[in-house]
C-alpha cells in the first residue's frame, strides 16, 4: 500500500512539472490576458467574403452629421455607397445635436436640400427631437407643430427618437423622464397622422445592467467602454422597465408605425422578440449593431428571418463602411466559424444564416420602401 501511494504520488508530481512546462512555453511565459487572446483558427471551411451586397440595398440606420456640408461629403458617401451596392442611405441624425432650434433647422434643411440637389434618389433624412425644453409649459404644442413642418415643409423622411430619452432626459426634480411620458403622446400620434415611421432606440444590450463579473458576457465592451455601464442604485432605471415603457407607447399609438432599433434588444431571446411581433402588429425592427447575436445561431436566425420577412429591415449604425462584410456574410451565405469585426462586441464566432433571395430582397429594400414614404423605388429590383 506504502509503495502504491509512492508511486501515486511520484506521478502525481511528474504530471504537475509537466503541466508547469507547458504553461511556460510562449514569448510572454504563456500568460495572456483575455484582452490578448486572440487564436487564429485552423478550421478549413469555405469562404465567401462579400464585399457587396447581394441586391441594392437601404440602410435605414446611419448617422452621418457633415451632410450639410454639401457636395464634395456627399460625392464621398456615394463612392462608398456603390462600392457596397447601397441604394439609399437614411441619415436618422437630421438635426443635429448641442444648437438651438433655429440651428437645428438650418442642418436640416441643409440635409435635405443638398441630397435633394445632388442625389435625390439616394438619401432619407430623419428628424429629431429636441427633449432639453420639455418641462417647459408649450414644449409639446411647439415639438408636434416642428415634426409637421419638418415632414410637409422641410421634407422628412421620418422620425429617429435616441436613446437620452429614458436614460438623461429629465424632469424637473432631477428625475429620468419616462419614455411613455404622456407629454409626448401628441407626437407619437402626429408621426401616426403624417404617415411616417418612428425609428426609436430605447436601452441598451441588456448585460450593460448586470455585475461586471466574470459571468457577464459584455464584460469586455463595459471594460473598454466604462459609461456604458448602467446602475439603478443611482436613479437609472432597469432594463425591464424601459423596454417596458418602450412597449407601452407601441401598444398605445397603434397607427403609428415604430422601428425598433436593434431589434428591440431581443435578437439573443428571439422566441420572445417573436412573441412581441405578434402582440405589437405595429412594430418593425432592424438589425443594426446586433449582427453578432444572430450569427452564432443561423438555424434559429433562419427560421425567425423566414417568418417574419415582411418586419424587419436592414440596419448598421455605425458607418464604417469595411464593417459590412460581416452582415452580407451572415445574412447571404452559408459560410462557418469566422471572425466578427469587433471582439468586444463579440468574442464568439459567425456563421451564415443563407436567407433566400425573397427573403433577403425584403430585408434589403422591400420593407424599407413599404413604410417610408419618398423613397424612389426605380433603383430596386422587382
Amino acid at each position: 500500500m506504502k509503495t502504491k501511494f509512492l508511486l501515486s504520488s511520484a506521478l502525481l508530481l511528474s504530471l504537475n512539472a509537466s503541466f508547469a512546462q507547458q504553461i511556460a512555453i510562449g514569448d510572454n511565459k504563456g500568460v495572456v490576458s483575455f484582452e490578448e487572446y486572440d487564436p487564429k483558427s485552423t478550421l478549413v471551411v469555405e469562404k465567401h467574403v462579400l464585399t457587396k451586397a447581394k441586391f441594392p440595398f437601404i440602410d435605414v440606420h446611419n448617422h452621418q452629421y457633415s451632410m450639410q456640408d454639401g457636395k464634395p461629403v456627399l460625392d464621398k458617401l456615394i463612392q462608398d455607397m456603390n462600392a457596397l451596392n447601397m441604394g439609399v442611405m437614411v441619415n436618422l441624425s437630421g438635426r443635429g445635436f448641442g444648437q438651438d432650434v433655429n440651428k437645428q433647422t438650418e442642418v436640416l434643411v441643409k440635409n435635405i436640400n443638398g441630397a435633394k440637389e445632388n442625389y435625390p434618389k439616394r438619401f432619407a433624412v430623419f428628424t429629431n427631437i429636441d427633449f432639453s425644453k420639455i418641462n417647459e409649459p408649450n414644449w409639446t404644442r411647439d415639438a408636434v407643430k416642428l415634426l409637421e413642418e419638418d415632414v410637409k415643409v422641410r421634407g422628412a423622411n421620418g422620425l429617429k427618437i435616441f436613446k437620452n430619452l429614458g436614460f438623461n432626459v429629465r424632469n424637473t426634480d432631477g428625475s429620468i423622464i419616462r419614455v411613455d411620458d404622456p407629454r409626448i403622446d401628441p407626437i407619437w400620434a402626429k408621426a401616426g397622422e403624417l404617415g411616417i415611421p418612428v425609428l426609436i432606440h430605447t436601452a441598451d444590450p441588456a448585460p450593460f445592467w448586470n455585475p461586471l463579473d466574470r459571468f457577464n458576457e459584455r464584460w469586455l465592451e463595459l471594460k473598454t467602454h466604462p459609461g456604458r455601464k448602467k446602475d439603478t442604485e443611482k436613479g437609472d432605471y432597469s432594463w425591464e422597465q424601459l423596454i417596458e415603457q418602450q412597449h407601452n407607447v407601441f401598444r398605445k399609438h397603434k397607427k403609428t408605425v415604430f422601428i425598433n432599433a436593434h431589434m428591440g434588444w431581443y435578437p439573443n431571446d428571439l422566441k420572445k422578440l417573436d412573441s412581441l411581433l405578434t402582440a405589437l402588429p405595429n412594430m418593425y425592427v432592424e438589425i443594426g449593431a446586433v449582427i453578432a447575436e444572430l450569427g452564432r445561431q443561423p438555424r434559429s436566425a433562419n427560421k425567425f428571418f423566414t417568418k417574419w420577412q415582411d418586419r424587419i429591415l436592414f440596419g448598421k449604425d455605425s458607418w464604417v463602411p469595411s464593417e459590412y462584410v460581416t452582415y452580407f456574410r451572415v445574412l447571404e451565405t452559408e459560410d462557418e466559424y469566422f471572425e466578427y469585426h469587433k471582439k468586444y462586441h463579440a468574442f464568439w464566432p459567425m456563421y451564415g444564416i443563407g436567407l433566400s433571395d425573397p427573403v433577403l430582397k425584403k430585408v434589403y429594400y422591400k420593407n424599407a420602401l413599404k413604410i417610408i414614404p419618398g423613397l424612389d423605388k426605380s433603383q430596386f429590383p422587382d
